[in-house]
């Protein structure tokens, strides 16, 4: 038997505009075998998954008053436990940050962050035991509140359990930098605090959070809560030991983890994300802190990040992925939309297997790959259901599932296949005449509607388009590697790009999941003319006698990875292609390196080869590398700045051209599609914050206070 409990009302608190209050609605709940009763907390903010449960002044003040008359009960002994759980899918994911431009000084700041940990301090002090049960998603404030608890339960099913906060500019402020650390050691707290949001976000499952022993169990989630009621109970009534980590408290250990973690974030930011740095420092200082001392640092913290421009540029970043990129400037009427029901591929290798995957799992419609010869189209076809069976064998699709989507994709040397297909992608050599004779071949075979979309990452969509009877079906649709991880998908009208074909395209990218963006067709689109310019100038710096390391520390913290590795990534034969079209298009802008040209006639990867996890300088490589007659030695803040020069100066003329509407699309795609930090802004805002925007174009890119502190 259950009953409902009257919440206590909240003290009145001012709610800022934008807070949708998360409830605290307390259910008594009989634990098995007679173990008493728990009052079991549901957070709920009334609305389905899409909102999350979130903690803005309102929520944390109904909480505050929520716990405090269960205290009152646990003392007079009406309840013997307090179990806190979310609603369906949703345990909950932190502060409402929606109400951070409405905070305009330090001390607002700190006076949120204190109402915070006296919130999650009074659970911490019930005099009965307390149980996080996370039901679903749990993030940044969502994790503190079950670290507030006594033990944790974890379901099976939960996607997504973080402390994103240095990703955005932030730290865990709401005892998360204390209690992690004394919960589970140093090192893998920081793993969790730093190293996991520097590495794009990087979230944990349940399993991992179970493995790490943050959650004390792992329960299967068909009837996730009743187990935890019945594991609950076990520990109340003491049948149930719950066994805990030995966390090492030697300083040497302790201080050699906060070490390393602080290498981590100087190679990945060089210093220049605070709340990453002073996420550290917090953890460093647990190891001796008393409870108040920790949260009154993380207060501290708190009140001096959220007047900063690092948070203000990640909260922006967050905004674009989150509402911009549902939003794209210049997309068709969607009713002008054609509908496709089926889909061809030009090509069967890598990429265009990828493609064929995706385009399966996602608009569930039959495609099919066509190439030279059936070695290749086997091998393409062979590798798509290879990953349906992976996916099946990790239990991410169902059988049948796993058999409905390997029907879906087959294989042929012929184009006739295409004959009733709705939409045709080509993945093939990047080559103008190449593309051309492709879209010749399929045009002779499709019906008038049917829209020809190239993955080129650089050429002309008109000239492609130019010798075709129907050139107003013709639209680029850029995708990035791996096309399953990376959210972004350039779509580029030629000059002939009918709207309807356009409609379609801008339609199915939504379908298949991706941030779409309406880009002019110019020489490499967005992200491969800014990275073709990043590593452009990186390269002149190089082959000018800048050392490598010397040139990495310059742009650490700008893209997410070195630049050198970057390219081993995406492929020496690919940046030589694009920074040799880039050359072509704007002249010596542009730099193509030497050292790249001949690193790709010896058919090497890269100039790095892997050694114990590492990337290491690849001797062979670093023969190959131009031996100026004058060397010019750059320090990293030189090369800095003329590297974030050159960017400005591409941004600046980018805009001019009409390339894309307005800086935040070329932040939105830089993000999504290069990796750029949150919190940096992706690119505009960095510019203007280091002052580079208005000494190369003599402005700014963006308004002050729309990425950085209100003036």
């Amino acid at each position: 038997m259950s009953a409902v409990v009257d919440t206590p009302a909240a003290p009145p608190t001012p709610q800022l505009p934008t807070e949708v209050v998360t409830h605290t609605p307390v259910q008594d709940v009989a634990l098995p075998g007679g173990a008493g009763i728990l009052a079991l907390i549901t957070l709920d903010n009334g609305l389905d998954h899409t909102r999350p449960n979130t903690f803005g002044p309102a929520s944390i003040a109904e909480l505050q008053a929520t716990v405090d008359g269960l205290k009152a009960r646990a003392a007079a002994g009406e309840i013997q436990a307090v179990g806190i759980t979310g609603k369906p899918f949703i345990f909950a994911v932190g502060a409402d940050l929606s109400g951070v431009p409405y905070v305009t000084d330090r001390e607002q700041a700190v006076s949120i962050a204190r109402a915070g940990h006296a919130a999650f301090a009074s659970i911490m002090d019930l005099p009965v035991p307390t149980f996080a049960f996370i039901n679903g998603a749990a993030m940044g404030g969502g994790v503190e509140i079950a670290l507030a608890c006594d033990y944790r339960t974890v379901s099976a099913g939960v996607p997504a359990f973080a402390l994103p906060e240095t990703f955005l500019g932030l730290v865990p402020g709401w005892g998360g930098c204390y209690l992690l650390p004394n919960l589970i050691g140093p090192a893998d707290a920081l793993t969790v605090i730093v190293a996991n949001p520097l590495s794009q976000n990087r979230m944990l499952k349940a399993k991992e959070v179970a493995a790490l022993g943050i959650a004390d169990v792992l329960l299967e989630p068909a009837d996730f809560i009743e187990d935890s009621l019945r594991w609950a109970a076990g520990v109340v009534s003491g049948a149930v030991p719950v066994q805990r980590r030995d966390v090492d408290r030697d300083e040497s250990a302790w201080d050699a983890a906060c070490d390393g973690a602080r290498s981590v974030v100087l190679a990945k930011t060089a210093g220049r994300a605070p709340g990453a740095m002073r996420a550290v420092e917090l953890v460093r200082a647990a190891r001796t802190a008393t409870r108040e001392e920790a949260f009154a640092a993380e207060d501290a913290a708190l009140g001096d990040l959220i007047m900063g421009d690092e948070l203000r540029a990640g909260l922006y970043a967050f905004d674009l992925v989150q509402k911009r990129a549902k939003r794209p400037a210049g997309a068709p009427d969607k009713a002008l939309a054609r509908p496709v029901t089926k889909v061809g591929i030009v090509g069967a290798g890598l990429m265009a297997s990828q493609l064929a995957l995706l385009f399966a799992r996602r608009l569930g419609v039959p495609v099919v790959m066509t190439d030279l010869d059936e070695d290749r189209v086997a091998k393409g076809v062979g590798w798509v259901h290879a990953e349906i069976a992976s996916l099946k064998d990790k239990r991410r699709v169902s059988p049948d599932k796993a058999s409905f989507l390997t029907g879906l994709v087959t294989g042929s040397t012929s184009k006739d296949g295409f004959a009733d297909v709705d939409f045709v992608i080509e993945a093939v050599f990047e080559e103008m005449a190449v593309k051309q004779q492709v879209f010749a071949e399929v045009e002779a075979v499709v019906s008038p509607e049917c829209v020809l979309a190239t993955n080129t990452s650089s050429l002309s969509i008109t000239e492609m388009a130019s010798g075709l009877e129907h050139p107003g079906r013709v639209v680029g649709f850029h995708f990035f590697n791996p096309v399953a991880v990376m959210p972004l998908l350039e779509i580029i009208p030629g000059e002939a790009t009918d709207e309807s074909a356009l409609a379609t395209a801008f339609a199915t990218g939504r379908a298949l999941g991706k941030t779409t963006i309406r880009v002019k067709d110019s020489a490499s689109f967005v992200v491969n003319r800014l990275l073709g310019a990043f590593m452009g100038e990186f390269s002149r710096i190089v082959d000018e006698g800048t050392p490598v390391a010397t040139a990495d520390r310059a742009v650490a913290g700008l893209a997410p990875m070195p630049p050198f590795v970057l390219l081993g990534l995406v492929g020496p034969a690919i940046a030589l292609h694009n920074s040799e079209t880039l050359h072509r298009a704007f002249g010596d802008r542009f730099h193509v390196s030497p050292s790249l040209r001949r690193l790709v006639e010896s058919g090497k990867r890269g100039y790095y080869l892997m050694e114990g996890g590492r990337p290491v300088p690849d001797p062979e490589v670093l023969a190959m590398a131009e031996q100026p007659e004058n060397p010019v030695e750059l320090s990293a803040e030189q090369a800095r700045e003329r590297i974030l020069g050159v960017l400005a100066t591409e941004v600046g003329l980018m805009l001019s051209e009409g390339v894309v509407a307005a800086p935040m699309d070329i932040d939105l795609a830089m993000i999504t599609g290069a990796g750029f930090q949150f919190w940096n802004g992706g690119l505009c805002p960095l510019l203007d914050r280091e002052g580079v925007s208005e000494r190369v174009l003599g402005r700014r890119l963006l308004p002050a206070g729309v990425a950085s502190v209100p003036a």
